[in-house]
């Protein structure tokens, strides 16, 4: 995409990513994180996106600059992730919301992972995939995504070990199409009955990208 460029995030670009991370699943992440007192899912995003570790962090994710402004985000970790970003969500959540609050954070984040896995074993997981709006359809999502399929581990050497996947919401068909033109194929769809008054996780198709030949 022509004067599109991809670099690591940094702590500066919360004002613009955060949101962008937040539209990449916004019903969830309402779900999980926003709580009466405290304030909606961006609060606590922005907190750990600024905190820089974790899931969340900023050194978990790449931005996509056009003339100078952030207008695409997203992450690409794997399995050996999950026990640090597990530590760094638990201590983020605490320090947001407090012991009193942090409780049910936790328990809301460990149900939605029954129907969005975080990746394990050799899984490069794709995720936070999002693109400022007035953007869309003109190919910064398919840019996106081929920055971080090459980035992935043994990309460089030519190699393919790794599984490539990433979860997309039922609710989201324009996302599923874009992905499936970019190789993904769906392995598996988990059904949702979490929500609450501030949100609710959607049934989510698992997809895996085939290399191509």
């Amino acid at each position: 995409m022509a004067g599109l460029t991809f670099r690591p995030a940094t702590v500066a670009d919360a004002a613009a990513a955060v949101p962008l991370i937040h539209s990449s699943g916004p019903a969830a992440f309402e779900y999980v994180f926003a709580v009466p007192g405290v304030g909606g899912a961006h609060a606590f995003l922005h907190r750990a996106f600024t905190d820089g570790a974790g899931e969340f962090g900023w050194r978990n994710h790449v931005v996509g600059e056009l003339d100078g402004e952030v207008v695409a985000v997203g992450a690409g970790y794997g399995g050996d992730t999950k026990w640090p970003f597990t530590r760094a969500a638990a201590r983020q959540i605490l320090g947001h919301y407090g012991w009193h609050r942090a409780a049910g954070v936790i328990a809301r984040g460990l149900k939605t992972e029954s129907v969005i896995p975080p990746p394990a074993g050799e899984i490069y997981y794709l995720g936070h995939l999002g693109v400022h709006p007035s953007l869309r359809g003109n190919g910064f999502g398919s840019a996106l995504v081929h920055h971080l399929l090459a980035s992935r581990p043994g990309a460089a050497a030519g190699r393919a070990a790794v599984r490539v996947i990433l979860d997309v919401a039922t609710t989201n068909p324009d996302a599923q199409r874009l992905y499936q033109r970019l190789g993904f194929m769906v392995i598996g769809e988990r059904h949702s009955r979490l929500a609450n008054a501030r949100g609710r996780v959607p049934d989510h198709r698992r997809m895996q990208w085939q290399a191509p030949a």
